[in-house]
């Protein structure tokens, strides 16, 4: 079988990849039910070698994901934004201000 070492690696790794927890909840009630599965799930009396396995397969997944995510953003800076700020950011980026809209009654936005 495998070593506690390793379980206990493996399961300090998923914590990492996971969510940070609001500091308010340093009671163990006030975790989330993923942190208490995960914790349950790590503390059985003997894990398969199977189940080890695809432990550290879905380790594997959630760092790419936190990667991709990562990447998606720095590369992608304007995501979040609406057409409108983006379109003048980009306007500003080349040195230009955009024009002000006119409303139908005539007042500048």
């Amino acid at each position: 079988m495998s070593n506690p070492t390793q379980l206990r690696s493996l399961y300090r790794s998923f914590l990492r990849e996971l969510p940070p927890r609001p500091i308010s909840s340093s009671s163990p009630q006030g975790r989330s039910s993923l942190y208490q599965q995960l914790r349950q799930s790590f503390s059985a009396e003997a894990p398969q070698k199977h189940s080890i396995a695809q432990a550290d397969q879905l380790l594997r997944y959630l760092r790419a994901q936190r990667q991709y995510a990562t990447l998606l953003e720095r590369y992608n800076p304007g995501m979040g934004m609406d057409e409108e700020e983006r379109v003048r950011l980009s306007a500003r980026r080349i040195g230009m201000n955009m024009p002000l809209e006119y409303q139908k009654d005539g007042e500048t936005k």
